[in-house]
């Protein structure tokens, strides 16, 4: 089986600072993986690079078997993104938001596709109000539609739980465990990790910009 996402003897370099040294890994498809560790670790600048948003100053990345570098429009069509940024207008309606992402990345059926996403969310009765008018979980949810419009291989999440309240983490949570479950692949950069060990099969730490620990879940809470 072809891996979602392999790491190769990465490093990234800033300057002097050496935020990534020597990092291995795999996701396969339908595989939860939670990259966890103390800020400054390096878990967002690993995420950058899995993302293709930052290239590794040594080492190699494949994505779906594949160099990005030399199949970057195919590979990020696979790619479905939650990060800090919600990457929403909030002048747009929930509706036009989506719209507005599907016709960036080209897809047909766009109807049918807001449609089934705005009623996964929970959304579909406030479809036709704007952005600004939603709270914080509700923003999330949207968001992460969005990132999941054109059916994505792979999804990067970036603290997706941050300033959420527990009802609406709850629902999140759900909502990636059923995508998990579909078949795709996640790796999820988070310091909440008991609300999303339930839906996880691996845990991996870093610190120092290296990896300290890489372990299935049921082994890692034992």
């Amino acid at each position: 089986m072809v891996a979602a996402c392999e790491l190769r003897g990465i490093h990234r370099r800033f300057g002097r600072y050496w935020a990534l040294v020597d990092i291995n890994l795999q996701i396969q498809p339908g595989e939860a993986v939670l990259v966890c560790g103390p800020n400054g670790a390096g878990k967002s600048t690993l995420l950058s690079i899995c993302a293709t948003l930052l290239r590794p100053t040594h080492g190699e990345l494949l994505l779906f078997g594949k160099e990005p570098r030399k199949h970057r429009a195919e590979v990020r069509a696979k790619m479905g993104y939650l990060l800090h940024q919600t990457l929403l207008d909030d002048a747009l309606t929930a509706e036009e938001n989506l719209r507005f992402y599907a016709a960036l990345y080209g897809l047909d059926q766009v109807d049918a596709r807001v449609r089934k996403r705005l009623e996964e969310a929970g959304l579909a009765h406030r479809a036709k109000d704007t952005v600004q008018t939603f709270s914080r979980g509700m923003r999330q949810r949207l968001s992460l539609a969005r990132a999941l419009l054109h059916e994505p291989d792979l999804l990067l999440l970036d603290e997706p739980l941050t300033g959420l309240d527990q009802q609406a983490k709850d629902a999140l949570c759900e909502r990636l465990a059923l995508e998990r479950q579909a078949g795709r692949a996640l790796i999820i950069v988070s310091h909440e990790l008991p609300q999303l060990m339930g839906f996880s099969d691996r845990v991996v730490r870093i610190d120092g910009g290296r990896i300290v620990q890489d372990q299935p879940i049921a082994e890692a809470i034992a």
